[in-house]
């Protein structure tokens, strides 16, 4: 079984669980749910944690469901630190949703941190982000093909960075690029950053050549002028960064989207869950969501509760048997 159709069976394994749409939103009026959120971001600034914590945040409260949001990013071990924050403190933490997204799966099952999705309680998964490959604006290199060229003729010059440990999701996501251009998966250097900004700072001081990381991150980095992307995850070409090529049409059968959710502490009283839920479902009827969800090239992915359980128990299974292939596990 090939890495792509293992990715693709990940992506609908939750099957009805998982409601895909890239549809404009109906102009729904909309009533303040919750007085304020407090967001726990587990990365650092400029990663894909960030920018969806933040720009969640703005469209709760630019529609006026959510009174106030406020931010903390808290980095460490592999966003375990936050996790385990999150469980310690739990009483005093009923007011805070903390973002999170594959790796949540991954690291539990590598043992990075020892807990897991079944310890915090589940909201929602909100949104779906595909990956890309990006170089310096300046490179020499336009397409994902010069970077397979430029590995093959000196295979230890080339590094590929990620924000997440080795294992973790960007890395995951370059080993499936490797592989669909006939690479050895495991074979090309890999150096991790503890999230996008400092990934970036890697690529521009020439620590590595490519970065692989979120395409919401790698449009606004586009569109300072600090990057090019070689290559998309998706499946055709995406509104957000239309001149951006896909892998698929460049020759390499590579399509991945990755999921992004939020969790509350243990404990949770059921009425605050399901105020949580309730203006997290209506905020995808605002204008204010498709602002930030176009901005950004993300692809709704809405599944709350028991649903987002069900999607998380089928993921850590068949992504589990995906890592044992690259041998990770």
């Amino acid at each position: 079984m090939t890495i792509l159709t293992l990715t693709r069976r990940i992506l609908l394994g939750a099957g009805a669980a998982v409601a895909l749409s890239l549809g404009a939103p109906a102009h729904a009026g909309s009533h303040q749910v919750v007085d304020s959120i407090h967001f726990l971001i587990p990365g650092g600034a400029g990663g894909g944690w960030d920018g969806t914590a933040r720009g969640t945040g703005e469209a709760l409260t630019e529609a006026g469901l959510v009174g106030t949001a406020s931010y903390e990013n808290m980095s460490g071990g592999g966003g375990g630190k936050a996790i385990g924050y999150l469980i310690e403190n739990a009483e005093s933490n009923h007011g805070t949703l903390m973002v999170n997204s594959t790796p949540i799966v991954i690291r539990s099952l590598t043992g990075v941190f020892p807990q897991s999705f079944r310890d915090l309680t589940l909201v929602a998964g909100t949104i779906g982000d595909y990956a890309a490959i990006v170089v310096p604006a300046d490179a020499e290199m336009d397409s994902i093909n010069d970077l397979i060229d430029a590995y093959r003729a000196d295979p230890g010059g080339v590094a590929i960075g990620g924000g997440s440990v080795p294992g973790g999701m960007d890395h995951l996501v370059a080993a499936m690029v490797m592989e669909a251009a006939g690479e050895d998966p495991t074979g090309f250097k890999y150096i991790p950053y503890d999230a996008g900004g400092k990934a970036m700072a890697g690529l521009l001081s020439g620590e590595i050549q490519a970065l692989s990381t979120g395409f919401s991150e790698a449009v606004d980095l586009a569109n300072q002028g600090e990057v090019k992307i070689l290559g998309v995850t998706a499946p055709e070409r995406v509104d957000a960064m239309p001149d951006a090529p896909t892998m698929m049409e460049q020759g390499l059968e590579t399509e991945f989207v990755n999921w992004r959710g939020f969790f509350a502490a243990p404990g949770l009283p059921e009425e605050q869950l399901a105020a949580y839920q309730d203006a997290i479902t209506k905020m995808y009827e605002t204008e204010a969501w498709e602002e930030v969800r176009a901005r950004n090239g993300w692809v709704n992915i809405h599944n709350s509760g028991d649903d987002f359980r069900t999607f998380l128990e089928a993921q850590e299974k068949q992504i589990g048997d995906l890592m044992k292939k690259l041998g990770f596990l």
